[in-house]
């Protein structure tokens, strides 16, 4: 990253394709890369709904969820939320709550928080379509932890836990997450 030490203000994190699959990437930070999954269907700069596809875009980081149970504290500046099992996600784009977190009980399609997977286990929220939301341009896209095997996801980036607590105590609320 230009030759700059990890921890300084104002960093970006870059997150690169991978050349031989459209589902990998690589995250780059301060020095620092290491392997991710992204989109199902790759990258997209026309992001729509249940696409399975990762934005081209520069995302703010805003802030996140733990299962503090799993993970224990973290070392960071990022305000982070205690995941609580009645704890949604609302992807549907017809409602008022799109893109935004709700609490069970909650009809309108949704995505739990309190995964049985521990991909949440660690969960950061990008500004995509939250601070100016549009329907149907995609919800939930998150920097998460990795499936094992680096599987490719709906449309967030994720990475290991070791790699995420790496790169985590340096990461603060507005710095850029930039897919390319």
């Amino acid at each position: 990253m230009g030759g700059k030490k990890a921890g300084g203000k104002g960093k970006m994190i870059t997150v690169r394709p991978a050349p031989s699959n459209p589902a990998r990437a690589f995250v780059s930070f301060g020095g620092i890369t290491v392997p991710a999954a992204i989109g199902r269907s790759g990258r997209t700069a026309f992001k729509r709904e249940g696409d399975g596809a990762t934005p081209i875009a520069a995302m703010k980081l805003l802030y996140g969820f733990v299962r503090r149970e799993h993970v224990g504290a973290l070392p960071t500046a990022l305000p982070l939320r205690r995941i609580e099992k009645d704890m949604l996600w609302c992807d549907a784009p017809e409602h008022a709550a799109y893109n935004r977190l709700v609490r069970a009980p909650f009809k309108p399609s949704h995505e739990r928080m309190q995964r049985t997977d521990g991909l949440y286990d660690i969960c950061l929220v990008l500004d995509w379509n939250i601070t100016s939301r549009r329907r149907h341009r995609g919800s939930a896209i998150f920097f998460h932890l990795i499936r094992p095997g680096y599987q490719p996801t709906e449309g967030c980036i994720a990475i290991s836990a070791t790699a995420m607590r790496r790169l985590i105590r340096f990461m603060r609320p507005g710095m850029i997450v930039r897919v390319i």
